[in-house]
């Protein structure tokens, strides 16, 4: 039933594909299906949901009343199940490396960051809970399923009618933000595609009797369609409800505790790593990391496109998922196809994707400039040191520039002081009440322009502004039109959306979202309601608590909270209790803290993700080892707006990026940011009392501590063990390994190579 669910989902993308005929939910699912080993954990899981779903309708029937499966189930049939459904394969012990090398550097899915409990903060696995889950039936069903259902004894609004009643702004009367330029909130949501993805279920189809729920208003899993208000003039009357597929589940393995006399609460799987670690720039999975690599020479490169540059410039490759792109055509009829990353939100809009490209660049940027002062570094070596000097350069920019303006100093003393060291007993996963309510503060942030501007940071003569429906998926407008400089400057020289309690959201996103056909747009705001449900997120009043704050009853006590009398009786107008208020729309209704743009309750859950994210991440960047002192102190010297000078034409930039004046106000030459000063990563080769590393013909070496790791240029094959280690008596533990390949013999020498000259280094 599953298989074949996903097989003509699969069947229908692929004729929408041809046909051009892909709506605003097929763009949704298209960026947040689930792929490579997320499809695997996926599956799994939806095998194991419904075998369990199929053998509760048995039950039911049989018993003539409802039981829960799982109280019916011996424990001998779970694990059957588990095993069938390849659920299993989740819980199964891994043996953690313990070497110097697997010290030094993160696994790709960040598997074993925590030695003591390996999947901690790992990709495919389940989001934190906070509070427990909240679902209709107590284990799996959202929210709001069934219409006559009570919370707090009362029935929960539908959610366009809240987004239309609370939350509209249109395009032309948006409050401007005058302290935060947009690329403030640019940086919020690149950040948090590194933090979470809850993909939807691998099928668009119910898995039981195959209902497209694209054309049904059943609410059947995985659909879960949002029901649209008679009286909505948006949609005229002509159409009953907005397709909505739930998050996909994770494998319920048991561990959450015992199966016997418990339910086992549904989960949903956070596919991304949870850490800081830039995953966005390299995946979260081996098959992705492995896709977006330059495996065509030795040094450590990403992946660049090989039709299309930014005169001369690098540009992401195309994302050769089949013949048709399901990205937009230019006015021509003509496409240029979605581009590929690490994360599979890439195409989304312009500003994300201008991201994208610039830490491509940074990426082989400091690859080059690695190899060419270690040129005995394998592109193994160069690239796993890249990728941990920028997942450095996304801590410190998050933690000293971006968080302190998002949550205010009092949040900062209060949850990040002065860093401690690692701390194994925290949980650095991801919550699922920060993914789908808090961080989901910066739509309410989002300019419903994207500003396009030239040299001279006016509106672009050639390439004018756009309304921001018209960026989604259109990555030809990059190619086509100037590259991703003028977007970079329109972020850059632009205020935010300032948050404003009778002005949320704007049309673009509440009314266009993802509109590129005919076809129904979709609404953010709803989306974001309908999610948290789905979730069974707990409500506002919950959170509030939770946070040790103050609990509104009554319009009087959310009047004072808000400190806004008549948003307080419109939104009890619609819920009749706080309590079930969602915790994204009550924190987003909240006045900011002082300082900070977030209120009371979202800086309290920020806070608290924030300061795990840093304290339980092992290769945080000021913990002990990862970095030497002098690695250190150079990696405080990156800014944003450096990164932009090095990777871009433009020469001209506020010193702080986030912060927003108006051009030139503050504004700076290039040459007067400073820059990371790389030689602290320039490798000594002499290994004391040893000397130097002995030299082999047609390898690459790399040192830890006291020890030397061989390895083989492309096409030869290593001979002997590959890692020697100096003794205290001064002598290397065994000779060298050799590297042999066709009529090549490998000559072993003990003389040193450095320093190399230019000549020796030309065609690395």
């Amino acid at each position: 039933m599953v298989d074949r669910a996903y097989k003509e989902t699969r069947d229908g993308h692929k004729l929408k594909l041809v046909k051009r005929t892909l709506t605003s939910t097929d763009l949704l699912a298209y960026f947040k299906q689930p792929m490579a080993e997320t499809r695997t954990a996926v599956r799994s899981a939806e095998y194991m949901e419904t075998a369990l779903s199929l053998i509760q309708r048995i039950v039911n029937q049989v018993h003539k009343r409802l039981l829960n499966v799982t109280d019916i189930l011996r424990q001998s049939d779970m694990s059957t199940i588990l095993q069938i459904t390849g659920c299993s394969a989740a819980s199964l012990p891994k043996v953690c490396e313990d070497n110097c090398w697997s010290n030094r550097y993160r696994t790709i899915t960040s598997y074993c960051n925590n030695r003591k409990n390996p999947h901690l903060g790992a990709s495919n696995t389940a989001f934190a809970r906070w509070l427990p889950a909240q679902y209709e039936d107590g284990f799996s069903l959202p929210k709001g399923w069934t219409r006559r259902a009570l919370y707090s004894g009362f029935r929960l609004p539908l959610v366009r009618g809240v987004s239309n009643q609370i939350l509209q702004v249109a395009n032309q009367i948006v409050p401007l933000d005058q302290d935060n330029a947009h690329i403030f909130v640019q940086w919020g949501q690149w950040l948090d595609h590194d933090l979470g993805l809850a993909p939807l279920s691998g099928s668009v189809q119910t898995f039981n009797e195959g209902i497209n729920c694209e054309e049904t208003c059943a609410r059947k899993s995985p659909c879960f369609p949002i029901r649209i208000p008679r009286n909505d003039s948006r949609f005229n009357n002509t159409i009953g409800c907005m397709p909505f597929l739930r998050s996909a589940p994770v494998c319920d393995t048991g561990e959450r505790g015992p199966i016997a006399g418990h339910v086992n609460i549904r989960e949903q799987l956070n596919a991304v790593t949870a850490f800081i670690d830039a995953s966005m720039v390299y995946g979260s999975g081996k098959t992705i990391a492995n896709q977006i690599r330059n495996y065509t020479n030795d040094l450590g490169l990403l992946a660049i496109n090989q039709n299309y540059s930014d005169n001369g410039l690098e540009y992401l490759p195309f994302n050769s998922i089949g013949l048709v792109s399901p990205c937009a055509l230019n006015p021509n009829g003509t496409g240029v196809p979605c581009f590929l990353a690490g994360d599979g939100r890439v195409n989304e809009h312009l500003g994300l994707l201008s991201f994208h490209a610039l830490f491509l660049r940074e990426h082989n940027r400091l690859a080059r400039e690695l190899k060419r002062m270690n040129p005995h570094w394998s592109g193994e070596t160069i690239y796993q040191e890249v990728r941990k000097i920028m997942g450095a350069f996304h801590q410190i920019i998050t933690y000293r520039d971006y968080v302190p303006r998002l949550i205010g100093p009092e949040a900062m003393q209060k949850y990040l002081p002065y860093y401690r060291g690692y701390n194994d007993s925290i949980d650095p996963r991801t919550a699922n009440v920060f993914a789908t309510a808090c961080f989901r503060y910066g739509h309410v942030t989002i300019q419903p322009i994207v500003h396009r501007f030239n040299e001279s940071y006016q509106e672009h003569p050639r390439y004018p502004n756009l309304l921001l429906h018209n960026s989604f998926f259109s990555p030809w407008r990059i190619v086509d039109q100037g590259g991703i400089e003028p977007v970079l400057r329109g972020l850059l020289a632009n205020p935010a959306k300032r948050q404003a309690q009778d002005r949320m959201i704007v049309d673009e996103l509440r009314q266009r979202l993802f509109e590129l056909t005919s076809h129904v747009p979709l609404d953010l705001a709803s989306l974001n309601l309908q999610r948290s449900r789905d979730h069974g997120i707990p409500g506002y009043n919950a959170w509030r608590k939770f946070c040790g704050l103050s609990e509104p009853k009554n319009v009087r006590e959310l009047k004072a909270v808000l400190s806004n009398a008549s948003l307080a009786s419109n939104l009890l107008r619609l819920y009749r209790t706080p309590a079930n208020i969602e915790p994204w729309l009550g924190g987003v209704s909240e006045p900011s803290v002082n300082g900070g743009k977030l209120g009371p309750l979202f800086a309290c859950l920020a806070g608290q993700q924030f300061k795990n994210l840093r304290d339980g991440d092992r290769f945080w960047w000021q913990n002990e080892g990862i970095f030497t002192a002098s690695q250190q102190q150079a990696l405080q010297q990156v800014s944003l707006s450096r990164l932009i000078c090095d990777n871009t034409r433009i020469e001209e930039l506020p010193q702080d990026v986030f912060r927003f004046r108006p051009y030139p106000e503050g504004y700076v030459r290039c040459t007067q940011i400073p820059q990371v000063e790389l030689n602290a990563w320039k490798e000594n080769t002499e290994v004391t009392p040893c000397g130097f590393v002995p030299v082999v013909a047609h390898t690459h070496f790399s040192i830890c501590k006291s020890s030397v790791r061989y390895t083989c240029e492309s096409g030869f094959k290593l001979a002997g063990g590959d890692t020697i280690t100096c003794l205290s008596n001064g002598q290397w533990s065994s000779a060298p390994p050799t590297c042999t390949g066709p009529a090549t013999n490998s000559l072993i020498t003990y003389s040193s190579i450095f320093p190399m000259t230019d000549v020796m280094l030309t065609g690395l």
